[in-house]
């Protein structure tokens, strides 16, 4: 009895399971500094075919007569120069070469870059480059079920298959079509021959291209989900970048505990050069002070329940007015932080309290020198 092959199940699974989280920017940001990003090679493949094609398509009569003149060159010369000795036969040689391969190249070399910018935008990077000595060691485990046994090595055998039948299928139907004219070809000129297979297979080249230019676009399609899919996060990893960007929790709670224990301390200073305390009456307290050069009233104390009974009993002690103003407390509480200047809006209130409060000064000055 034959033994069954067992194959584990967890390879068909998906490699970054637990992985549900979308990714961040800062994620995508940094995948893209090391050269990760999504991008088709089918899609490069095709351009730099493509191109190419058509540079020769149009160059081809300028090309053959490059071709031409290079051939009476070399042959009514040959019983002349010495390949070894005459430097002339070298330098025709790379000067040919280079008249009929360097607008081909030029293209091919744009197309390339056309291609990728047009995926990925400018980007130079060396990390893609960099030797990673632990990828020196295989593993084979992690290779096969990368290559085998995952969507990626489904969709690119598929591909693979589809583009060999492109391939395949446009030489055979092309071959079909001038059969006839192909079989002739024994009897023919050498002229009508060169020019009917040439023409034969730059309709091969063109064709192939733009079949496997479409191709490219479920390609580029699939790369970018799968890109998307490889830079996905766990909850953890989530909360791990939030703590990293916003502060972790229990840090911030102990920076505000140290806050308020700071401006605990400074009240006994802060609270009696001040001008006015708005209070709620017992809920906000917030200490105001105003002096000349100023853009306006600034916020030198400000408290909540205890803190703000606190601050209240201060400013009794030292003669500073207090105002009970619930929704002005409020909204200076909420909107502002010891230091800083009140908004603009609370100015108009703002000034007829100190206004009020300057009078009760004048008036309390004024009834201690008459009682004097």
């Amino acid at each position: 009895m034959s033994k069954a092959v067992l194959i584990d199940l967890q390879w068909f699974a998906a490699e970054d399971e637990g992985r549900t989280e979308e990714p961040t920017e800062y994620k995508i940001q940094k995948a893209r500094e090391e050269g990760r990003v999504a991008k088709s090679q089918e899609l490069v493949g095709a351009l730099v075919l493509l191109l190419p094609a058509l540079a020769i398509f149009f160059l081809a009569p300028s090309m053959l007569r490059t071709f031409v003149e290079m051939l009476r060159f070399y042959f009514l010369r040959a019983a002349e120069l010495d390949p070894i000795t005459d430097r002339i036969v070298a330098k025709a040689f790379f000067s040919y070469l280079m008249r009929l391969a360097l607008p081909i190249v030029s293209v091919a070399m744009v197309a390339a870059v056309f291609a990728n910018v047009v995926q990925t935008g400018f980007l130079f990077t060396t990390k893609t480059i960099t030797p990673d000595f632990s990828k020196v060691v295989p593993r084979l485990g992690r290779y096969f079920q990368k290559t085998l046994f995952s969507m990626e090595g489904l969709f690119n055998t598929v591909k693979s298959i589809v583009k060999m039948a492109i391939i395949g299928g446009v030489a055979f139907f092309l071959i079909r079509s001038e059969i006839k004219h192909l079989a002739n070809l024994q009897t023919a000129s050498l002229w009508t021959g060169v020019t009917t297979v040439a023409s034969l297979a730059i309709r091969m080249l063109l064709i192939s291209a733009i079949l496997l230019l479409l191709l490219s676009i479920p390609d580029m399609l699939f790369q970018r989900w799968q890109y998307r899919e490889s830079l996905k996060m766990s909850k953890q990893e989530v909360k791990e970048e939030r703590k990293m960007y916003e502060g972790d929790p229990l840090v911030k709670s102990r920076l505000r505990q140290r806050m308020r224990e700071l401006l605990s301390r400074n009240i006994a200073v802060t609270v009696p050069q001040a001008d006015v305390v708005i209070a709620n009456p017992t809920h906000f307290a917030v200490a105001l002070e105003y002096k000349s050069g100023m853009e306006g009233p600034m916020v030198s104390a400000k408290g909540e329940d205890e803190l703000a009974l606190r601050i209240r009993r201060i400013a009794e002690e030292n003669e500073v007015p207090v105002v009970e103003n619930k929704p002005l407390a409020r909204a200076l509480y909420a909107e502002t932080e010891v230091g800083d200047i009140i908004p603009e809006t609370y100015y108009r209130v703002v000034a007829d309290v100190l206004a009020h409060v300057y009078r009760m000064n004048e008036e309390r000055r004024r009834n201690a020198g008459i009682g004097a």
